[in-house]
């Protein structure tokens, strides 16, 4: 009997979220429904639920080494994705782990807040995530706010976003997509060097929102080990975090988590895709 071909394998290193919306439990979900084979490391543990994250713990860094060399040194994995690190001293570790493999494709969601407004990591901490993380990844994807603390400016608006991507971009990042969500029309801006270009797309009135940064984010590197050049990753991504969220029901009485399996369900809903608006605003 023939073996099955292989998948691509792609490795999380975020934090463990019980209600299953965010973290590792999501980017793995993501995985599959992307046809990868998903393995994680747990960089920290949260008490959370739909309503509220109540606590946020960094599990030791040398139990976060072992669970990353331990499947670097069996595994093939085809590339990373890395969210909530949870501490200054597990970034490092991280970036030891990884320093070997900078030829795999890497994103990064710098979590940096809570969606109730608790601080994950620290102002003094800052100065470490550009350090360690520009250099290291191929992509980045901050919300706005984000983008505003990594960078230490006010970030709100269209254009704010165009330019902290060029700043990004500036300080070694290779692939900078800074989200939006919070525009009236919402809107992500992709650099790479050249001209900022926006994707654009339609808002869907929802609660099931938990979850769609880390969602994102693996959803990109899932298209980018997948063979897809980096623009095409995004622009997949952004369509597959929009069905997921139309196709989502309702779970907790929060903001619930998106339905990251809606492929092997009901047929897509007619959501609209991402437009794509180069500098000039055309279309």
């Amino acid at each position: 009997m023939s073996q099955a071909t292989p998948k691509p394998v792609a490795l999380s290193v975020a934090d463990f979220d019980p209600s299953g919306g965010a973290g590792v439990l999501a980017d793995l979900k993501t995985f599959i429904a992307h046809d990868c084979y998903g393995v994680a490391a747990v960089a920290c543990l949260t008490a959370q639920n739909t309503r509220e994250t109540a606590c946020v713990e960094p599990v030791r860094p040398e139990l976060l080494r072992s669970q990353i060399r331990l499947l670097l040194e069996d595994i093939s994995v085809a590339g990373v994705k890395i969210g909530l690190v949870g501490s200054k001293k597990n970034l490092e570790v991280i970036g030891d782990c990884l320093a070997s493999h900078a030829q795999l494709p890497i994103v990064a969601d710098p979590v940096l807040r809570s969606s109730n407004g608790m601080d994950l990591i620290p102002e003094r901490e800052l100065e470490a995530f550009r350090r360690i993380l520009f250099p290291l990844v191929q992509v980045l994807t901050p919300t706005a706010e984000e983008a505003g603390r990594l960078l230490g400016i006010q970030v709100s608006t269209l254009e704010e976003m165009k330019g902290a991507a060029k700043l990004l971009h500036e300080q070694g990042v290779r692939h900078v997509v800074v989200t939006g969500n919070h525009l009236e029309k919402p809107a992500d801006v992709y650099f790479e060097g050249q001209e900022p270009e926006v994707f654009s797309g339609n808002r869907i009135e929802s609660q099931s929102l938990h979850g769609t940064g880390c969602t994102f984010s693996s959803a990109i590197l899932a298209n980018l080990v997948n063979g897809k050049a980096v623009k095409e990753s995004v622009v997949l991504a952004k369509a597959y975090v929009t069905q997921a969220i139309a196709r989502a029901y309702p779970v907790g009485g929060g903001r619930g988590p998106l339905n990251h399996l809606f492929r092997f369900g009901e047929s897509p809903v007619r959501a609209g895709g991402p437009e794509v608006l180069h500098e000039s605003g055309r279309h």
